[in-house]
């Protein structure tokens, strides 16, 4: 039984060595495309490839070394995508109420006594603010009434196209202890600013009746405010 198993063994032997002697065998492919391994980069195992740490090579069916270059993309984040240029302010949706953009009115009441009243409209196509008070002057008057401060409101009033603000004036004291009393023929009604003391911009020239308004020094005016009545209440 041993001398058996021992022929097979040396006549393959015999024949593995004339293969190699002649050309006509088969060759090992693994052992003619062993992998090496350089600057301590570790072996992946695969026949016909050799890596590096530098650029990858591979060898292709025909024998031919290849190289394949890898390039890398530079971008501003990390998903790949450029980032985006900031974009513009958003365009203002109000402006400010003036002689421009709104008609006004200024009409003297019964009641309350020694009263006028001052009406805005927003004429324009675009909402806009009535900020603070109105600069009043009558004539060439070197001096602007007072707001009355109690009027003030809690937001500015603001008009979209169509509606009205209102302010208060008190022309005199009823009580006659006003001083400088005189008659006003011409009025102009200025508009403030987003600032307090500000140019909000082209004033208005509102119709006074033809006899005039009676004023004097304890000329006052109210905020701009949204309801009449309320306006005229101070």
């Amino acid at each position: 039984m041993r001398k058996y198993h021992a022929l097979p063994v040396a006549l393959l032997a015999a024949l593995a060595l004339t293969a190699c002697e002649d050309g006509t065998g088969t060759q090992n492919e693994g052992a003619a495309a062993s992998t090496s391994i350089t600057s301590g980069a570790s072996a992946t195992g695969t026949p016909g490839k050799t890596e590096t740490t530098g650029t990858p090579e591979t060898t292709d069916k025909t024998g031919t070394s290849t190289t394949s270059t890898t390039r890398t993309s530079t971008t501003t984040g990390t998903t790949g995508k450029p980032a985006k240029k900031p974009g513009k302010p958003a365009p203002r949706t109000r402006v400010s109420c003036n002689g421009s953009n709104t008609t006004v009115t200024a009409q003297p009441v019964p009641r309350p006594l020694n009263h006028m009243l001052i009406t805005v409209r927003n004429t324009g196509s675009t909402t806009c603010d009535l900020t603070y008070y109105p600069v009043l002057r009558f004539d060439e008057m070197q001096w602007a009434p007072q707001a009355i401060e109690d009027s003030k409101p809690q937001a500015v009033t603001t008009l979209a196209p169509g509606e009205s603000g209102y302010a208060g004036v008190l022309l005199s004291a009823a009580d006659g202890s006003g001083e400088a009393g005189t008659t006003g023929h011409k009025l102009t009604v200025g508009f403030q600013g987003r600032t307090p003391n500000s140019s909000g911009g082209p004033s208005a020239l509102p119709a006074l009746p033809a006899k005039g308004v009676y004023y004097d020094s304890t000329l006052k005016v109210t905020y701009w405010l949204r309801d009449m009545d309320q306006a005229l209440s101070y």
